[in-house]
């Protein structure tokens, strides 16, 4: 069985695959200082839960835009599974597509895995936009190359920053607003229509302009936790797809092993 993890700023998502298939998903909090044998504790025991053993666990592939947090993983890989893990972007995991930006070398592992595993599934040009701690948008042609982006504020983190600047406004979760109104009555509904409509109006230019950019049609692919939200409530997305980064991690060990 492959074992991938893709390691983001927030956290780290594990997951199993059986053939193109993922069988189980596990997220813990991103911590560089988590030690293997930490990981070890908790990854067994969850294993054990879907009646896996961890000898079954042959492959490894890790994607990380937490650099610090690699040599830990590895530790994991080698010691409790018993295989060198193969690193995302890196010897026969190479990104094996074309990076047509100006410094190739700064694109983050999980766009690189995103603009892979779309290209995979989907047809024509893409814009990639993934939810996570920064909301990126990407441009992947219909060859498939990486022709760039654009990184936009995570809408958790506004909201925290929206929060922490403030004296009395308080602290709310994210959800669509609770009136169609995009007049809130109220503290609570204007800082929802804020934060949720004005996340829409800035994606819905983005695109737009992303789109007359690329000059021809191009699909919206929306990955990450939030993306379900606002696919509930507008009509942005062509495609909502969870397990994109985890798909790409799963592509480059196949090519890897060949």
């Amino acid at each position: 069985m492959l074992l991938v993890a893709d390691v983001g700023n927030t956290n780290v998502v594990f997951a199993l695959f059986t053939g193109n298939t993922v069988r189980a998903r596990w997220r813990i909090a991103t911590d560089p200082r988590r030690t293997g044998d930490e990981y070890a504790v908790w990854l067994t025991q969850l294993l054990a839960l879907e009646g896996i053993e961890r000898k079954e666990v042959n492959r490894f592939i890790i994607g990380s835009v937490v650099p610090r947090a690699i040599h830990n993983l590895t530790v994991l890989s080698e010691k409790y599974f018993g295989v060198t893990p193969m690193i995302a972007g890196e010897g026969d995991a190479a990104w094996g597509i074309t990076v047509d930006v100006d410094e190739p070398r700064s694109l983050g592992a999980d766009r690189a895995l995103n603009a892979i595993a779309a290209h995979a599934k989907y047809d024509g040009d893409l814009i990639i936009i993934d939810f996570g701690t920064a909301t990126t948008f990407d441009a992947v042609d219909f060859t498939g190359a990486y022709k760039g982006g654009v990184i936009a504020p995570g809408i958790n983190l506004s909201l925290d920053a929206l929060v922490a600047g403030t004296a009395k406004l308080p602290r709310i979760a994210i959800e669509a607003p609770r009136t169609t109104s995009v007049i809130g009555r109220n503290t609570e509904d204007q800082m929802l229509i804020g934060v949720f409509w004005g996340y829409v109006a800035m994606m819905e230019g983005l695109i737009a302009k992303m789109r007359e950019e690329i000059g021809r049609p191009a699909k919206v692919v929306a990955t990450g936790g939030l993306a379900i939200l606002f696919d509930q409530h507008t009509e942005m997305f062509d495609a909502v797809d969870s397990d994109l980064t985890l798909e790409g991690l799963a592509i480059l060990a196949e090519r890897a092993s060949k």
